[in-house]
């Protein structure tokens, strides 16, 4: 599975856990529109530094918030990279 399949995958799973009524996840979807909220996402990052073996928020020296559902793919994508 690819790092976006999995990232979106975890975004729905944890929703759903969490009954969060989840926002359509495109591109351009901006992560404070989601339906998640801060509880949601920590687990996510929790979720996918066990299955992808890192965290993007401790691994690089330059890390910026990302806005929208595409950064923060970007985010993992552009550390699994490295």
């Amino acid at each position: 599975m690819s790092i976006r399949l999995t990232v979106l995958s975890v975004m729905e799973e944890v929703a759903a856990e969490q009954q969060k009524k989840l926002a359509p996840l495109g591109d351009e979807t901006v992560l404070a529109n989601s339906g998640l909220d801060s509880l949601c996402f920590a687990i996510i990052v929790a979720r996918l530094e066990d299955s992808l073996g890192v965290d993007p928020f401790t691994a690089s020296d330059e890390v910026y918030f990302p806005v929208t559902v595409a950064d923060f793919v970007a985010l993992y994508e552009n550390v699994a990279a490295v």
